[in-house]
């Protein structure tokens, strides 16, 4: 799965996670920094990717267009771009799962308690 990382999440985790999502990139180095929702939207539907954001927005996309692109929508409130990376890497195997599932369009990921 090549994720497609919003604005609201810091460009070195594309670095960080290419061993886990190869191909993945950021807004920022596709030149869609200043870009609307909508048109992030299309662009990740386009080139096949799937959306990783902090933004309530993407959640209510997904639920008035569906996939593609499917949205990861990281839920963990005021943190460090380390815990995301701690998170979204501790979770791949279901991030897979969400990813071979065709009828999955939203998944949500937040702290394990």
């Amino acid at each position: 799965m090549k994720l497609l990382l919003d604005a609201n999440l810091s460009v070195r985790l594309v670095k960080a996670l290419q061993d886990h999502f190869p191909g993945s990139t950021h807004v920022q180095l596709q030149g869609l920094s200043t870009a609307r929702d909508t048109e992030i939207w299309e662009f990740a539907a386009s080139a096949g990717f799937a959306i990783l954001s902090k933004d309530s927005d993407f959640h209510q996309l997904s639920f008035l267009r569906g996939a593609p692109p499917k949205v990861i929508w990281v839920r963990l409130g005021n943190c460090s771009t380390s815990d995301i990376l701690n998170v979204v890497v501790n979770r791949t195997a279901e991030i897979a799962a969400f990813d071979a599932n065709p009828e999955a369009a939203f998944l949500i990921l937040g702290w394990r308690r």
